[in-house]
């Protein structure tokens, strides 16, 4: 694929722009720091923030960031994640809930733009920790949909990698036998 193609599959939404200053010997130094989010609203989600001397710079540096930093959203049928997740990052709290076919994206701020950017159509969220920070929130919001795992198959695969594991070192304990 070539890089155009790309940057055409991918969306991204801009969720904080600031300006941050630097003292210097010479004065203030302006720099703008942006937090971008990307997303293809078929699972994959990624978030990253980046500075430059313009907000333009800014935009394009955190978005190619993000695309490198992309996690896979478990979605199920109706739009939804399999099960309620939390997961906490930094002084971050987030708190994510199936819902039911129709019910909508019911979240606020950086979780309903991650979830929308993801693709989940029906889902609730909550931001339960006492910060405003737009990039920590957006980072526990990541962390729990990273953190989902298909429910019912679980634990067949992993007897099926049990069994797996038994039959290799079946193999290699006769192979060895042989050999003596």
């Amino acid at each position: 694929m070539k890089k155009e193609e790309i940057k055409k599959e991918f969306e991204n939404e801009v969720l904080d722009i600031s300006r941050v200053e630097r003292m210097t010997a010479g004065g203030r130094r302006l720099r703008f720091r942006t937090v971008v989010v990307v997303g293809n609203k078929k699972g994959k989600v990624g978030i990253a923030s980046a500075k430059g001397k313009d907000v333009q710079q800014s935009i394009e540096k955190a978005t190619k960031k993000a695309q490198k930093e992309m996690v896979e959203a478990l979605i199920s049928k109706g739009g939804t994640i399999p099960h309620e997740v939390k997961a906490k990052y930094g002084a971050a709290v987030v708190l994510l809930k199936p819902q039911s076919e129709g019910r909508g994206l019911v979240a606020g701020g950086t979780v309903r733009t991650i979830c929308a950017m993801a693709g989940i159509e029906n889902i609730s969220g909550k931001i339960l920790g006492n910060t405003r920070n737009k990039f920590n929130n957006a980072k526990a919001a990541i962390k729990a949909l990273e953190s989902l795992k298909e429910v019912g198959n679980r634990k067949g695969k992993k007897e099926e990698e049990k069994s797996e594991k038994k039959e290799e070192k079946k193999e290699k304990s006769e192979a060895q036998s042989h050999i003596r």
